[in-house]
């Protein structure tokens, strides 16, 4: 049966529901948004995106070396995120250009990796577009649940760190100067930017993860300088952008992980066209 979009909602809803892959496509998209619109508000706040971008990427050598090993997918997509931000937090950043500098090492060498499995693996790797680009065919109840135990936990965390995260974010020598462990605060938050990029690998692959990291973030701190309304807008706009992208893929033969970031792009136009506005209108 061909989906086909008409100008009845109720009806086009319908046809997204009525197949599970679709239902646990949508459970996982908001599970992931929930949890990447939260972190990634902090990781534009910190100007972290290129560690984010790095461990996005992280998590394809992750999802090609499971798959050449035989084991899920979901498993080398978090191992592999999750050791990248080990691998980053321990090593000696010092300033922002050493910083950049180790990134950028341990982006280049995992995608060298990647390049290594996948032409290790001797089948037809069917699933590697879909390693890069996202797809929503073939979610299981298995990965929603693993997604959703794997959010919950990291929700959790940022919600304990999140006083002495943002303070370090602001102002990382007074925050240390007040006694928060700047160095310590960092290295959680690097774990947790791990396993929202794993998660989110998993909807939109490796390669757009970022749409969903930094669009919804960086369009809500343009929107508002309120911390709590800013992380409640990054989540609102990640579960919008998530939501459509997922329903018009449904109702078209192009990837996710495309119709994702086009909405997030569209709004973050719209939400810098407002801010210039804005500012102009102070100005004057």
């Amino acid at each position: 049966m061909t989906a086909h979009l008409s100008w009845n909602l109720v009806s086009d809803v319908r046809q997204l529901l009525q197949f599970p892959f679709m239902v646990n496509a949508l459970r996982a998209g908001t599970i992931v948004a929930v949890v990447a619109g939260a972190i990634g508000y902090f990781m534009v706040l910190r100007r972290e995106s290129f560690a984010g971008h790095t461990l996005a990427l992280v998590g394809f050598p992750g999802a090609a070396g499971a798959t050449w090993l035989g084991v899920n997918e979901g498993f080398g997509f978090f191992g592999f995120c999750i050791l990248g931000a080990v691998v980053i937090a321990a090593l000696p950043g010092g300033r922002a250009r050493e910083q950049s500098a180790v990134i950028g090492t341990v982006q280049s060498f995992a995608l060298a990796s990647g390049l290594l499995f996948v032409s290790l693996y001797h089948g037809f790797l069917t699933g590697l577009n879909d390693m890069l680009f996202g797809t929503i065919i073939g979610i299981t109840s298995t990965q929603v649940l693993t997604l959703l135990i794997a959010g919950v936990i990291a929700l959790v965390v940022l919600a304990v760190i999140a006083r002495p995260l943002l303070f370090a974010s602001i102002d990382a020598d007074v925050a240390r100067a007040r006694g928060v462990r700047v160095r310590v605060v960092g290295a959680l938050f690097l774990l947790l930017l791990g396993i929202a990029a794993a998660g989110t690998s998993q909807v939109t692959g490796s390669l757009l993860v970022f749409a969903l990291l930094v669009a919804p973030a960086a369009t809500a701190i343009r929107l508002t300088a309120s911390p709590v309304a800013g992380v409640t807008l990054s989540v609102v706009i990640a579960l919008v952008v998530t939501w459509l992208g997922e329903g018009v893929a449904y109702f078209s033969p192009y990837p996710i992980g495309f119709w994702v970031t086009t909405f997030a792009f569209a709004l973050f136009l719209l939400a810098s066209g407002w801010r210039a506005l804005a500012d102009r209108r102070l100005a004057c």
